[in-house]
């Protein structure tokens, strides 16, 4: 059985971010989970925070994710918010999608809001983006290296370099995952 995380909608904000971990999960090395909800959070704020970017091209980045990773919508979680406790109300629906799923961990830069002691009760952890992925490269190494490769090879409108795709994802707060990459990056060089 795959590892199950749920992504919450501040870690597939970022466009880099986002690429990254579902590139991960397209490697059938984890089995991503998000709903609609969560969803509809991320590109409500995309298309406040930026108005430049075509709506439709949102609307397919939207659908391309949904087609990108096998079995990746959680319905049916709905009737178990009201029954939840967090210190805000309005990440109930992201609890409750996690323990529908059956996600050992939550994916979020919001952790504040997601207590052990809370989660704990359900099995469920709350990492951030960069404890997650570097959680993923000491597990293999490989499958991240080879997720930042495809997203390099997979720009091709505006050609980009492993270490451009590496300063972007430090941008987002991956820090030690950076370092971790960046090391694996001269290892495989030497």
């Amino acid at each position: 059985m795959a590892f199950v995380v749920l992504f919450d909608a501040n870690v597939l904000y970022p466009n880099v971010l986002r690429d990254l971990l579902l590139r991960i999960a397209q490697s059938g090395f984890v089995q991503a989970k998000w709903t609609d909800e969560i969803l509809d959070e991320v590109f409500r704020n995309l298309r406040k925070n930026r108005p430049d970017l075509d709506p439709l091209k949102l609307d397919r980045t939207r659908s391309l994710m949904n087609a990108a990773v096998r079995d990746c919508l959680v319905t049916g979680y709905e009737p178990l918010v009201p029954t939840l406790e967090l210190p805000d109300l309005d990440d109930r629906h992201v609890l409750a999608a996690a323990i529908k799923a059956q996600a050992r961990v939550i994916v979020t830069e919001n952790l504040r809001d997601f207590p052990e002691r809370i989660l704990g009760r359900w099995n469920v952890e709350a990492q951030s983006a960069d404890d997650f992925v570097l959680d993923r490269i000491e597990l293999s190494e490989r499958v991240v290296v080879g997720a930042v490769r495809r997203i390099v090879d997979a720009r091709r409108a505006r050609p980009t370099s492993v270490a451009e795709v590496l300063g972007a994802l430090e941008r987002c707060g991956l820090r030690k995952s950076v370092a971790a990459l960046r090391r694996c990056d001269e290892a495989g060089q030497e």
